[in-house]
């Protein structure tokens, strides 16, 4: 099969150890990511199988109606809203998902919150220019940085990641405090955590706030203005889940207003991110480029699946296919 790899930005998935599994097909890496519809189209129209990184690029019935060639799309990890399943299967293109580990999320938040709550960055950025212990030059920001141990963390979503992260937490002495389903706090309560008594009561009290919660459309802009401005001056705002679950611009606007104090951030609404983004220009902010599953582990558990499955389809073996009434639309293997 005729095959490209979107959007592999470091250019590093011809050196890991799965790769060999595509040596009976034609494959091709893009290392920089297209936005606009015309253009995909022309980069995509030869392939016959595309290979995703996760969400980095969008499938929807407009592009996918341009490529005529395209019998085959192979997800890293689960579908997360990125690809139109009925146009595809509307169209008789075959979807095939993979699998997915919580553990380098969670240890990205969890050195995200380190990081951000004892200001290592500034810190040490500012010794590279002779300034010693000095978070900033700002006065107003060259506070002290804290500690953990007592301090409430505050975890909106209690899946896998959740949980791992409740785990670091109370590893840490910290207070964990859990908001999101019914079944989310009384699972959270049965490992020995709390539940927030009210959503306000779960803003205001906690000292790092962590979202870990899948994006859709119930859960598409569920923190709201109002929301972040209950929490603390001295807060931790974190999200390393999806961007889109903060209401459009609510962060950006709380943020200069003091609540919360601080963000430390993984995802953003549009990614890349651009260098002239209002959040990098915050030196409340710390942000890093979506790094949550880019480490060498996940990415061989994910191009492993993702790889093996091309393989499989190729061979008519269609055990993971997302889609399996696709091949009623108009194109054929």
């Amino acid at each position: 099969m005729k095959i490209a790899i979107l959007d592999d930005y470091q250019d590093s998935t011809r050196d890991l150890d799965c790769f060999p599994l595509l040596r009976d097909h034609e494959v091709k890496i893009f290392t920089n990511s297209t936005r606009g519809l015309g253009q995909l189209a022309i980069r995509l129209a030869p392939f016959e199988a595309l290979v995703l990184i996760r969400e980095r690029t969008v499938l929807n019935r407009a592009l996918l109606a341009k490529l005529p060639n395209l019998k085959l799309i192979s997800q890293t990890g689960k579908v997360a809203g990125n690809i139109d399943v009925a146009a595809a299967s509307e169209l008789g293109v075959a979807i095939v998902e993979g699998v997915g580990s919580p553990t380098a999320p969670a240890e990205l938040t969890w050195a995200l919150i380190m990081a951000a709550t004892r200001k290592i960055v500034p810190y040490a950025n500012n010794l590279r220019d002779g300034l010693w212990q000095t978070a900033s030059i700002n006065p107003g920001l060259n506070g002290l940085g804290t500690a953990l141990k007592g301090r409430t963390l505050a975890i909106w979503g209690y899946g896998k990641i959740g949980q791992m992260i409740a785990g670091y937490g109370r590893a840490f002495g910290m207070n964990v405090l859990v908001w999101g389903s019914q079944a989310s706090r009384d699972a959270a309560v049965a490992d020995g955590n709390a539940a927030a008594t009210t959503r306000e009561a779960f803003f205001e009290q906690a000292d790092v706030l962590s979202l870990h919660l899948r994006l859709n459309p119930a859960t598409r802009g569920i923190v709201s203005a109002e929301d972040l401005a209950r929490m603390k001056p001295t807060a931790l705002f974190v999200n390393t889940s999806r961007a889109e679950l903060v209401q459009e611009d609510a962060l950006e606007r709380a943020l200069p207003q003091g609540r919360p104090g601080y963000a430390a951030l993984d995802v953003f609404t549009s990614e890349p991110l651009a260098a002239d983004s209002a959040l990098l220009r915050m030196p409340t902010v710390l942000a890093t480029p979506h790094l949550g599953y880019v480490e060498k582990d996940s990415y061989e558990l994910y191009f492993r699946h993702a790889f093996q499955n091309i393989v499989d389809f190729a061979a008519g073996r269609h055990g993971a296919l997302l889609n399996p009434d696709y091949a009623k639309g108009g194109r054929t293997q």
